[in-house]
């Protein structure tokens, strides 16, 4: 777990989430059909190195890509290929990137001239757990408060979360302490405290919250092919309050 009380590490630590949150929103915008997902891969590792950052995804674990692309049914973890997005596509991209010493994370849900309601509620309701999420990220507080929140949001709109995937404590490197799950009991789990950071990232389903990998080891899609979606914000805890770093 890190805790971060140096200004010079908080500012770093700001500019990595800002980068990454540049590289979301250019891929996003990239996002029309026809393009493949490997494409877009390409043109987010364009879009670090002008921005002086690299990819934290690829080769971590062994992972493949440079971004993670989901699509559909598809949860985290999609690693880009030949794939082609196509109209009424549900595509979500994650990018991890590595600035000096600091990690920034952030992820986005794109949809390809979607008109289905029910697809249309999935993406705001996530977006709206993620909000809720983070409004409970202050210090005194304890993880389950932000788990709690994702979850109701969630289940009052008629939808599920994703128990298997978390998220986490983020820094000097990807995944650390504590888990973030979606899922909980308020007043549970780690103390909030000043200096934490946080990636919150909702992970919501159509369908059931059962998942299962495929067999290139890292796509992660719901057993039932129900619609998923994927948002996340990385997030600091200063002078008590959270701190989108990834806006």
């Amino acid at each position: 777990m890190i805790i971060l009380k140096n200004k010079k590490e908080i500012a770093v630590l700001r500019e990595a989430g800002k980068r990454a949150a540049i590289v979301r929103d250019y891929v996003a915008s990239q996002v029309v059909p026809g393009i493949t997902t490997l494409e877009l891969a390409e043109l987010a590792g364009g879009k670090m190195k002008e921005l002086g950052c690299e990819s934290a995804f690829l080769n971590y674990r062994g992972f493949p890509g440079l971004i993670c692309i989901s699509v559909n049914e598809e949860v985290v973890h999609g690693v880009p290929g030949k794939r082609s997005i196509k109209i009424g596509d549900v595509v979500s991209i994650d990018i991890g990137v590595r600035y000096k010493d600091f990690i920034g994370d952030t992820a986005k849900t794109v949809l390809v001239g979607v008109s289905n309601p029910s697809i249309l509620r999935l993406c705001a309701t996530a977006e709206r757990a993620l909000e809720e999420g983070i409004k409970k990220a202050v210090t005194g507080n304890k993880v389950g408060d932000i788990s709690h929140a994702i979850e109701e949001t969630a289940r009052k709109a008629g939808f599920n979360v994703v128990k298997q995937f978390v998220g986490h404590g983020i820094g000097r490197n990807i995944h650390e302490d504590p888990e973030v799950p979606n899922f909980g009991q308020s007043g549970t789990g780690p103390l909030l405290k000043d200096g934490m950071v946080l990636a919150i990232e909702p992970m919501l389903s159509m369908g059931g919250w059962e998942v299962e990998i495929l067999g290139d080891g890292w796509t992660v899609r719901t057993v039932d092919r129900s619609i998923a979606v994927h948002v996340e914000h990385m997030v600091s805890i200063n002078d008590g309050e959270p701190e989108i770093l990834t806006k």
